[in-house]
């Protein structure tokens, strides 16, 4: 039987990360969110050592590398992904000098079926707060990834708009270990958002194709996991990977 809540926080994650990707696609960010799930690997090890939630785990290192990597942005005009690869190998390394070997594979893959009510609640609060700053933001945040000349031009704090952009990026990235790990954030931001672009003809149904995938493929991977009794987060990423694979046979 499906646990409900794993459903409902796997959902939220889902929808949100897919949303998100959809800012991350057009900046040619999508990959991002791989290196900065690895860097939540020394807070999910601690979570497991010290039985905590791993979400509060991985979020203080997450954030910690997204603080680094904007105040490096700025001071030296670095691509993002370039400083985001220095930042999150260090986090790597530090995660295996103390990971319990044996607590791995829900470290990596992530383990959705042991989430309760209050991780549930601390999903929705987090998924949704994300989600409004997201929608506030977005078309400006679309034009400083077209231009950020043009975007001063129009009056837009970039540098405001930049730190928004990227804390986003850590809350999902945070969330998302407890769905598919630390090895496999990436996949749930950037595969329905590319997903939506093959078969979208506008900004809006881009957003919206781009959630829809998130969720179907949440709702087919944990059903999937109950009935073949195989990790969830595996096997949202190859529903992912099966809708991709179908929007780019009716690619418009």
């Amino acid at each position: 039987m499906i646990n409900i809540f794993s459903l409902i926080t796997g959902i939220l994650i889902s929808s949100t990360a897919a949303y998100l990707g959809t800012l991350m696609l057009s900046r040619k960010m999508s990959l991002v969110a791989g290196p900065l799930g690895h860097l939540t690997l020394p807070g999910i090890a601690l979570a497991l050592i010290y039985g905590f939630d791993i979400s509060l785990g991985a979020f203080p290192f997450v954030v910690l590398g997204i603080i680094v990597i904007w105040l490096f942005e700025m001071k030296t005009k670095l691509p993002m992904e370039a400083l985001t690869a220095v930042v999150f190998a260090s986090g790597v390394a530090i995660a295996f000098l103390f990971l319990p070997i044996e607590q791995a594979e829900e470290a990596l893959v992530g383990d959705i079926s042991k989430v309760g009510l209050e991780d549930t609640l601390f999903t929705l609060f987090l998924s949704v707060l994300v989600f409004v700053v997201l929608i506030k933001s977005y078309s400006k945040i679309v034009l400083i990834n077209i231009s950020e000349d043009l975007a001063k031009v129009q009056g837009i704090d970039v540098k405001k708009y930049n730190f928004i952009y990227l804390a986003s990026i850590a809350i999902i990235v945070a969330l998302g270990v407890k769905l598919v790990g630390g090895l496999l954030t990436a996949a749930i931001v950037a595969i329905p958002a590319a997903a939506s672009r093959n078969i979208s003809k506008n900004l809006s149904e881009y957003s919206l194709f781009a959630i829809l995938f998130g969720v179907l493929s949440c709702v087919l991977g944990i059903s999937a996991s109950q009935l073949f009794n195989l990790p969830a987060g595996v096997l949202i990423i190859l529903v992912n990977a099966a809708i991709f694979s179908i929007s780019s046979i009716l690619k418009r």
